[in-house]
């Protein structure tokens, strides 16, 4: 392993190619979480009704992450290992599946692309060093749970509690920021957005925001302490503006439409990991 390791710090090519593979394949993971976990919760749900109203379970069939295998979305053909490869599968296939010749969504390529070129990102941040494997860890988390939200407005509490206490096991070695910080960065982050929550909803008597982003705003807060709260929050808050601003000037914002606000978090969250210091020292130059 230490062979291994001094290899890849010394050839920066290697790292990159071999980080871009593996990226590619967590990519085509990331998709069966996305598709799966949100029907894994509401067969959980459902199931947790059954039982409080002391009904008979009914029988279901097994579904989770592993099974059933892989099918075809249209025809239900169980999709074989050649078209199960990242990426090479829906080009070599022209984005068809083999068996019914039904569009695969672009979606499941973008994803996995999306995985393999933020993961080069984070190699050149980074290098060989533990920052890079937290990073990883840390991305993935995040285009999971950005992509839930965006087809659901959920963010489930495996993923955002996960990448929570990640953070803050992570920086029990000072990884990213002190334990202390991350610690207060947590609990700010999450009291910030339920203040915000609560004087919103006596105000409008609406909600404007979900729990999920509680949790995702102190993740983020145990990942790069209470000092990245304001950076974040300034961050997301463009990006949802422009977000809503581009879909008003496009004519698709209607009144039923909700805007998520995990994803912008969760980019928010991402540049302060990558560009977070150099941001920082920007604004207080400018300031000062």
């Amino acid at each position: 392993m230490a062979l291994l390791y001094q290899w890849l710090a010394s050839d920066m090519l290697a790292l990159y190619f071999i980080i871009f593979i593996i990226s590619l394949l967590v990519g085509s993971f990331l998709n069966v979480v996305i598709y799966r976990l949100p029907i894994m919760l509401k067969q959980q749900w459902q199931q947790d009704c059954v039982t409080l109203h002391q009904h008979p379970s009914p029988s279901a069939v097994t579904f989770n992450l592993c099974t059933p295998g892989s099918r075809c979305s249209h025809c239900q053909h169980a999709l074989s290992a050649l078209d199960n490869i990242p990426l090479l599968s829906w080009l070599m296939l022209k984005g068809r599946c083999r068996y019914c010749q039904a569009p695969i969504a672009k979606r499941y390529p973008l994803i996995e692309l999306t995985s393999a070129v933020l993961a080069v990102v984070l190699v050149w941040r980074f290098g060989a060093s533990p920052h890079l494997l937290g990073a990883l860890l840390f991305t993935w988390l995040l285009i999971c749970m950005t992509m839930i939200d965006v087809d659901h407005l959920l963010l489930p509490d495996s993923l955002t509690l996960s990448l929570l206490w990640l953070g803050l096991l992570i920086n029990t070695h000072d990884l990213f920021i002190s334990l202390p910080s991350a610690v207060l960065g947590a609990a700010i982050g999450y009291g910030v957005l339920w203040c915000l929550y609560w004087a919103f909803k006596l105000l409008t008597g609406k909600e404007g925001m979900g729990y999920g982003d509680f949790k995702l705003l102190a993740a983020l807060g145990a990942w790069f302490g209470w000092q990245s709260l304001l950076p974040i929050l300034l961050i997301s808050s463009m990006t949802g503006a422009i977000i809503g601003l581009s879909l008003m000037a496009s004519k698709r914002l209607t009144t039923e439409l909700t805007l998520p606000f995990g994803p912008a978090l969760a980019l928010a969250g991402w540049v302060y990991l990558v560009w977070g210091e150099a941001l920082v020292q920007r604004y207080w130059s400018l300031v000062l």
